[in-house]
């Protein structure tokens, strides 16, 4: 049976295009916020605020897109209001303007990320989601890797022309948003019409499965310790790693995660996806200790590709994972609420890395996660794995 449907196909490359939309600014928004005089404080005020906003919003959107028995709406209208904020970004400079248009674009990721993991595990037939996820995956990523390589080229033939880069970002972004429209949606038959607010979705924890719950308490665990991936590129800068390097090895790093996931995911349907998770946690390890180690260039080179195994063995095997541990009417709800809580983990993650990076060494900050990643492994080791939504009740 024919695993990559055409409604894959196209999700995968609608989030292409935005990723190459997003990704072309990841490198110069800290550049772009300091020229129109955003502080160092606001610009973490900023981020912080933004992403926050995505991830409790994953948890009402991806409820309410259960409730209403619909994926697309979410889908189409997520994508549209990242799209938007690009040309939004370089209208206006004021503050609250800048802080609404970041806000909108991460808020459109709130809105689609349920409904659309959801769509695509409804696609998967029998045991192969972990090739549908990691197919989307291979396709996103691409897109973040062809991003900022664009980016580059452009603001090197045009330096300082950050206004017209988030112009030309919205090209892409539309190209996202009219992807969507080819998109047919299956008709869902359980719909559940009732009022939905705001934190609704923590409602669904006590009724969940205990697949599901053991699951999300260990995914929520590690994220405590996976600090942002700005903490990487730091550290090459602490090992004296010129700029254009460090850009160059984040691009690898998406790069070696685009190759990986496709082919790892089908791996996982066939191996069990508890098994590639563990094995993706190990790599994690052994780049962190790494990390903390070594100081050639060539050995980063060589970590940056084990993480972009890591990341391949990982995103989007724990998102079929997930979807396998609960019914399919809630699944929009079990991927919003893990999104929303990983958010709030996320945050906690990164100021505690900065405390430790601060307060006792940068080393320190790596060796820390290596070992509490390390000893996490035994707790998914112990966990019994559910194939399908269709294995528990």
């Amino acid at each position: 049976m024919k695993v990559i449907s055409r409604t894959v196909w196209v999700l995968s490359l609608v989030s292409f295009f935005t990723d190459i939309s997003s990704e072309m600014l990841y490198p110069v928004m800290p550049l772009y916020l300091k020229s129109i005089g955003f502080s160092v404080v606001l610009i973490g005020v900023l981020e912080g605020f933004a992403e926050a906003t995505a991830g409790l919003s994953k948890g009402y959107f991806g409820k309410l897109s259960d409730v209403q028995g619909k994926r697309l709406p979410f889908v189409q209208l997520g994508y549209a209001l990242s799209a938007i904020s690009k040309p939004m970004m370089a209208v206006l400079t004021w503050p609250w303007w800048i802080f609404s248009a970041r806000t909108i674009d991460r808020l459109g990721k709130g809105v689609r990320t349920g409904a659309r993991d959801a769509l695509l595990a409804g696609e998967a037939p029998g045991r192969s989601r972990g090739e549908v996820f990691g197919f989307h995956r291979t396709m996103d990523t691409f897109g973040a890797a062809l991003g900022p390589t664009l980016a580059l080229v452009f603001l090197y033939l045009n330096p300082g022309s950050y206004h017209m880069l988030f112009y030309l970002a919205f090209i892409p972004g539309v190209a996202g948003v009219l992807g969507t429209l080819a998109i047919k949606e299956k008709k869902i038959n359980i719909v559940r019409k009732k009022a939905v607010s705001f934190f609704s979705f923590i409602r669904y924890l006590p009724t969940s499965s205990a697949a599901y719950k053991k699951l999300l308490s260990g995914l929520l665990v590690f994220t405590l310790f996976n600090s942002s991936d700005v903490f990487l590129l730091l550290m090459l800068k602490h090992h004296g790693i010129s700029d254009t390097m460090l850009i160059g090895m984040y691009i690898f790093y998406n790069l070696i995660f685009a190759v990986f996931a496709y082919p790892l995911g089908k791996v996982a349907d066939n191996i069990g996806l508890k098994k590639m998770f563990i094995a993706g946690l190990a790599f994690f390890s052994i780049v962190y200790f790494g990390m903390a180690y070594f100081k050639d260039q060539e050995m980063f080179f060589v970590l940056f590709f084990l993480y972009g195994v890591y990341a391949a063995c990982t995103e989007g095997v724990s998102k079929a994972w997930i979807s396998n541990t609960c019914k399919k009417e809630d699944m929009a709800t079990a991927i919003g609420t893990y999104e929303a809580f990983r958010s709030i983990a996320t945050l906690l993650a990164s100021s505690l890395a900065g405390l430790i990076w601060f307060y006792v060494s940068p080393k320190a900050t790596f060796i820390t996660t290596a070992v509490a990643v390390s000893l996490l492994i035994i707790y998914f080791i112990n966990i019994e794995e559910v194939h399908s939504s269709a294995d528990h009740t």
